[in-house]
């Protein structure tokens, strides 16, 4: 840049920017009544700008950095019910109808505002009808949206601090900008490139009470991120002014750590983080960086317990698919995939993955109940498809629901077979006795909570306890206890947990695979038949039966479902690329038929990609894997 604007001309040009986008081109009176009126505000972070039920005597627009409202409710208790970005207009409602503020807002990050009064603000309504129209429109369409699901505004402005020794933080930021590039424009700003920016070496390390400084690398870095669909803040190796500047000015942090080093509380954490203004709140993401030949994470939990998170994500710099799914979380277009339980139906699921990964639609985060809890665990992992699908034909043909009880005090089946099948699958596919927390892409597994008669998703703990509580069908496999709480099959209240996919960080779209039957099985008889008929029936072959009844495990495995079953419509609507493979004909616990029931999967998924049109698919990233694909695929 060869020459720098004055601070003062690049505000009113910023200015004139945002107001025109909300109000179009305004007759040059109101332009001239907001020049004369309109008070530039600076808050930094942590700070309130608004307290709910005082008295609304102006109106803001925010013209850098990111605030965010909260109502606190009857009891006392708080809930966020918006963030507002750049551009956006506040605080006007109260204008409106003379009544009190109807929440608090609390800038996340450093921001930048201009305030109007609310005798200016009347006097700009009744000169221009073209201001009040648009304002009416804004609020109108904030009401319209306010409950409606969306994820969080995606970060624009994203702060990379390393938090253990050695990190190539410059490397990672090229990286990760290189893969942002297909989400947008994206800025890679350090110290040493903004001084040279600003013409002035060693701006940016100048104490934080050189008001002129700050003010001259605050306009710079708002000038950046508006030129910017993103905007990577590098931090310095070592808690400097820069860094802390870093830490205050972003919308997101990413802790870059290297995950073979100790877990250890990094100084800039201690100085940057930990001491910051309570209610910040710009979230912390911990990125914890291995080698490409990996064969899975380990020792997550104790790195996640250190710090205050709200994610944590595992990166092979070296695997361009790594740092591009890193940047589909950041822009909040990672892609979600929802596992339904169903018994030997869930190996539908494996065939579904595989007709994804044709199409080279790369899944980021992973959910699941029951057998999808399972199967979504075999995604999760990261390694080829061919290697997966041969590891559960083996796992599973052993008939892990086979051990019944002669006694069955609690369940008809032991569950030895499964707990040893689970503890055996994640031993060999992980080298460990992983955590959830340990899977390369991001898993969550719904169980039921017997004792609080809730359900509990599973983010974090053990790995194999997680499996064995969201597949414990009740009465029909042994409940697992955690905490002194009994857990059973997720199945009782969220067999198909897509609304837990809307809320996960980052994900923007979400593809399901349902298990539900398209239509009832009839049965044609007016009363049940007696023991000593059913089980003579059972004795003729399966075409000469003449009772098409579930078997007493089939039938207790399906009834613990029917809740669920009845919130299929609404989960369906959730998604963006639904699949419900036809396996009417295969029984829950017919784990013989591994590969048919794959197979099914497959034919049934190819089926309903087929009809889908080229935009469609490309919004869900089909045909972007590149040569990762085949790796992916275990074919060469």
């Amino acid at each position: 840049m060869d020459q720098v604007a004055s601070p003062q001309h690049y505000q009113d040009a910023l200015l004139m920017q945002h107001l025109r986008a909300c109000f179009g081109e305004i007759d040059a009176a109101s332009a001239q009544l907001l020049r004369e009126h309109l008070e530039w505000v600076e808050i930094v972070g942590g700070e309130s700008l608004i307290r709910q039920g005082e008295p609304g005597d102006s109106m803001y627009l925010l013209v850098s950095g990111r605030l965010r409202a909260y109502i606190a409710d009857d009891d006392g208790s708080q809930r966020m019910v918006r963030d507002m970005s750049r551009g956006q207009i506040l605080g006007e409602m109260s204008l409106y109808t003379d009544e009190p503020r109807s929440a608090t807002v609390v800038a996340i990050r450093d921001s930048v505002l201009v305030r109007l009064g609310k005798a200016e603000f009347n006097r700009l309504l009744s000169s221009s009808s073209q201001v009040s129209i648009a304002l009416t429109r804004q609020i109108i369409q904030r009401l319209r949206t306010e409950q409606s699901r969306s994820a969080l505004d995606r970060p624009v402005a994203i702060g990379l601090l390393p938090i253990s020794d050695g990190v190539d933080i410059s490397s990672f930021g090229r990286e990760l900008a290189k893969q942002l590039q297909a989400m947008g424009r994206v800025a890679v700003v350090d110290s040493a490139s903004l001084d040279a920016d600003l013409q002035q070496p060693g701006i940016t390390h100048r104490a934080q009470g050189d008001t002129e400084a700050n003010r001259r690398i605050a306009m710079r870095l708002d000038e950046i991120e508006a030129g910017n669909d993103f905007v990577l803040l590098l931090g310095d190796a070592t808690p400097t002014t820069w860094t802390h500047r870093c830490s205050r000015h972003c919308d997101e942090l990413l802790l870059l750590a290297d995950a073979d080093q100790p877990p250890r509380v990094h100084a800039i954490e201690d100085e940057c983080l930990l001491r910051r203004p309570p209610r910040t709140e710009a979230a912390e993401i911990l990125v914890l960086l291995h080698p490409a030949d990996r064969l899975s994470p380990r020792g997550t939990r104790e790195w996640l317990a250190r710090r205050p998170l709200a994610d944590h994500v595992h990166i092979r710099p070296a695997l361009a698919r790594d740092m591009a799914r890193l940047a589909r979380l950041q822009s909040r277009t990672a892609i979600g995939m929802v596992l339904a339980g169903g018994g030997a139906r869930g190996f539908a699921h494996l065939g579904v993955y595989r007709a994804l990964q044709e199409h080279g639609i790369e899944i980021d985060v992973v959910g699941g109940t029951s057998i999808g809890a399972a199967m979504g665990t075999y995604i999760a992992c990261d390694q080829p498809l061919a290697a997966i699908t041969a590891h559960a034909r083996k796992a599973f043909g052993d008939h892990p629901t086979g051990d019944f009880n002669l006694l069955p005090m609690v369940s008809l089946i032991k569950g030895q077979r499964l707990r040893r099948l689970i503890s055996q699958a994640i031993q060999e596919l992980l080298g460990v006795d992983a955590d959830v927390e340990d899977l390369w892409r991001n898993f969550y597994c719904v169980a039921t909570n017997y004792s609080k008669a809730s359900e509990q998703v599973v983010h974090h703990g053990n790995l194999a306890r997680a499996l064995l509580s969201s597949t414990a069908i009740p009465g029909a496999l042994p409940p697992v206890i955690e905490d002194g709480d009994l857990l059973c099959d997720g199945g009782t209240f969220n067999n198909f947990p897509v609304d837990v996919m809307r809320r996960m960080r980052g994900v923007g779209k979400v593809i399901g695979v349902d298990l539900n039957f398209r239509k009832l099985r009839r049965i044609e008889h007016d009363d049940m038949p007696g023991t000593w008929a059913l089980l003579r029936d059972r004795l003729r072959p399966r075409k000469q039966r003449r009772y098409r009844l579930p078997s007493l495990p089939a039938y207790l495995m399906n009834v613990t479902i029917l809740y669920s079953m009845s919130r299929q419509r609404e989960a369906k609507k959730l998604t963006d690329l639904y699949f419900n493979p036809p396996l009417e004909r295969v029984g829950m616990l017919a784990w013989d038929r591994f590969d048919q029931v794959v197979q099914q999967g497959h034919a049934h998924a190819l089926e309903v990609l087929g009809q889908m049109s080229a935009p469609a698919l490309r919004q869900l990233g089909a045909g972007s894997a590149g040569a990762g694909l085949a790796d992916t695929l275990g074919v060469r």
